[in-house]
C-alpha cells in the first residue's frame, strides 16, 4: 500500500467517524423525544434542523469517499455548534439569553436530564457538533 493508499483510508475513516457521531446524535434526540416523551425546545429544534442533514451528507460522503463535504458541513456544524453553546449558557446561568428565545412552548432552561451533575441534552449536542467539526478539520487538514 502506498502512501497515497493510507491517508486515503485515514481519511474515509475519519468521514466515516464525523457520520457516526452525526448518527448518533440523531438517534439520540428522536429517542429522547418519541421515545422518553421529551418535548424539544424552540433552541433544540435549532439544533435538530442543523445535525439531522449531516446524518444523510456525511453517510454518503463517507460511503463515497467525498472529501468535499467539508465546505457544506462545516457551516452546519459551526452554527449549530454556536446555537448549542448558547443553549447551554442558557440553562446554565440563571436569567441569561435573550427573553425572546423560548417564550412559547417549552423553555430553554428545562434540562429533562443532568447526567454526572451537568451533561444535559444541550451539552450532548455541543459536544456532537465540536467533535464533528475537529473531524472535518482532521479530514482538511490531510488533504493539505
Amino acid at each position: 500500500m502506498t502512501r497515497h493508499d493510507t491517508g486515503a483510508g485515514r481519511t474515509a475513516m475519519v468521514l466515516y467517524l464525523a457520520w457516526l457521531v452525526s448518527l448518533v446524535a440523531t438517534l439520540g434526540s428522536l429517542w429522547f423525544s418519541e421515545v422518553r416523551g421529551f418535548v424539544p425546545c424552540t433552541l433544540c429544534w435549532y439544533q435538530r434542523i442543523l445535525m439531522y442533514p449531516l446524518a444523510i451528507q456525511l453517510g454518503i460522503a463517507a460511503w463515497r469517499g467525498d472529501v468535499s463535504i467539508i465546505r457544506y458541513a462545516l457551516p452546519l456544524t459551526t452554527l449549530g455548534g454556536l446555537i448549542a453553546a448558547y443553549h447551554v449558557l442558557v440553562q446554565k446561568i440563571p436569567d441569561f439569553g435573550f427573553a425572546s428565545t423560548c417564550r412559547s412552548g417549552v423553555p430553554c432552561n428545562a434540562a429533562y436530564i443532568e447526567w454526572f451533575g451537568w451533561v444535559t441534552i444541550p451539552v450532548l449536542s455541543l459536544s456532537a457538533f465540536v467533535l464533528i467539526t475537529i473531524l472535518l478539520g482532521a479530514v482538511a487538514a490531510t488533504r493539505r
